[in-house]
């Protein structure tokens, strides 16, 4: 039986246990629930673990190379989602693929959880990057291998899919970030491997009454003879990477502030590389070559916004942390639920911004206009954190409602051009590159992220003013050139909309 044969198996009955949906979505709801509660879980504790003194449990790293750190880190997390999307393409099919990743996340989060200094914290590291990119994107998968094309459940299924991403997000700082800040870091990143075991058991439990044959086929399998290349290769690979860490880490050579100019630059390097063969690729056609230019000023717009929306997690962070007062109503506040806000506002806000398109119909923006919208929002969060240093000082703390406004507003951005940005991938891929662009469109994150672990170096509490209103006032300069060039930009996507 052939592959196209067996995706056919998987989606000729349709199944209704989970709202109305099929009964994998249940598998798949908990099992993305729970792996976001672990990696945002960990995620709220991980910068202030990284710079707090020894004496008070952390790691004791300067604090403007914790920060490049955290921006490395999720630069390389979406990065391995390519890599994670191939394995599953070609070598073990979605389900398995899902399965290890989860179990390389927890046992990262184990390692994490134990008190054992910096080697641990860089192992752990390294699990969970990987961990992360074999389940994230094949989970996403597997949600859309459960309908027929005609199925129309398919989007009401992908909200609910998306509603349990966020709140595994959403709850996720309240108790893993307590915990570790309450009690002890290692706490909390325990109880995030208790989130991914969760995970694991429900995926375990529930996969074969739920998901039957969907995600078992492998989509485009390697042959016997190109295995056995591929394991080489990656066996190859590995010993080479191992031979320089062991050479080139004790004698001083690679530090960790050259290793993230290293992915700072592969951060760029890389998408231009995938618009550059795309491009000049005899199965592109010339339709497609336009809309490849006209999707160049919207991945740039992306990196532009995706590089304020995640310093939400590093500089907002240690706002929330240094800067702000930490009670509110008579009620004690810990920093880490601040991350808490990105997710609720998703929960709150996307149900909003999905009617008001549809209601719209043809009147709504433009592709590239809603692009700008974003782009001005992100600019405003940042704009709006000048306010409370004109009025109190960059030496005082602030009002917590300050960060709450500027979680909003960057979350109107974000609804502006994310899903609109998933969708414009979709219209604009060349035939030929289709899963490709969709790789192309994470890396706009994974680049924005990797430039970050050199822009939020620049950061100080001093000059803080200077640092916000750079950076926001570029992201606004930004979305009014784009929206200037709107019309010259729709004319190259030859008739997308």
């Amino acid at each position: 039986m052939n592959t196209h044969d067996k995706k056919e198996i998987v989606r000729s009955v349709p199944q209704q246990g989970f709202f109305g949906q099929p009964k994998g979505l249940f598998t798949l709801f908990f099992t993305e629930f729970w792996e976001r509660f672990s990696y945002y879980g960990m995620r709220a504790l991980l910068l202030f673990y990284m710079y707090n003194e020894v004496a008070y449990g952390g790691l004791g790293i300067e604090d403007e190379t914790a920060r490049s750190i955290m921006a490395i880190y999720g630069s390389l997390v979406y990065m391995s989602g390519i890599i994670g999307g191939w394995i599953a393409d070609r070598l073990l099919g979605t389900q398995r693929t899902v399965f290890y990743g989860g179990a390389l996340i927890m046992a990262g989060h184990i390692v994490l959880a134990l008190p054992a200094g910096l080697t641990a914290f860089f192992i752990s590291m390294l699990l969970i990057i990987v961990g992360t990119g074999l389940l994230k994107p094949n989970v996403s998968n597997m949600v859309g291998d459960m309908y027929a094309p005609e199925d129309n459940r398919r989007d009401s299924g992908f909200s609910i899919f998306y509603m349990g991403i966020n709140m595994g997000a959403f709850i996720a700082p309240f108790v893993v970030g307590t915990l570790g800040q309450e009690y002890n870091y290692h706490l909390g990143f325990g109880t995030a491997a208790v989130g991914m075991f969760l995970g694991l058991i429900v995926f375990i439990i529930t996969k074969k009454k739920n998901l039957g044959l969907a995600g078992t086929y492998v989509p485009n399998p390697l042959e016997a003879d190109e295995k056995k290349k591929v394991y080489s290769s990656f066996g190859i690979g590995a010993a080479i990477i191992a031979l320089l860490a062991v050479i080139t880490i004790p004698t001083g050579i690679l530090t960790i502030n050259r290793f993230t100019y290293l992915i700072s630059i592969l951060g760029i390097l890389i998408p231009a590389t995938y618009f550059i063969v795309m491009y000049r690729s005899p199965k592109t056609n010339a339709d497609e070559k336009s809309r490849l230019i006209a999707y160049i000023p919207l991945f740039i717009a992306a990196m532009m916004f995706w590089a304020i929306q995640e310093q939400g997690s590093i500089i907002l962070a240690e706002y929330a942390d240094k800067r702000t007062q930490l009670e509110f109503l008579g009620i004690e506040i810990q920093s880490s639920w601040f991350q808490s806000l990105n997710p609720l506002f998703i929960i709150a806000l996307a149900p909003m911004f999905a009617g008001l398109w549809v209601k719209l119909g043809d009147r709504q923006p433009s592709t590239t206009k809603k692009f700008s919208f974003g782009l001005f929002f992100a600019g405003l969060s940042f704009l709006i954190m000048i306010i409370p240093s004109f009025m109190h000082g960059t030496d005082s703390l602030v009002s917590p409602i300050w960060l709450v406004l500027s979680f909003l507003i960057v979350v109107l951005g974000e609804l502006c051009l994310s899903p609109v940005g998933l969708s414009a991938t979709t219209k604009l891929a060349p035939a030929a590159f289709s899963a490709q662009t969709m790789s192309l469109w994470f890396l706009s994150n994974a680049s924005a992220q990797a430039i970050n672990a050199q822009i939020v170096k620049f950061y100080d509490p001093a000059t803080e003013i200077i640092y916000f209103g750079v950076i926001g006032g570029f992201s606004i300069l930004l979305g009014i050139i784009l929206y200037a060039f709107a019309p010259l930009i729709q004319k190259y996507m030859r008739g997308v909309r």
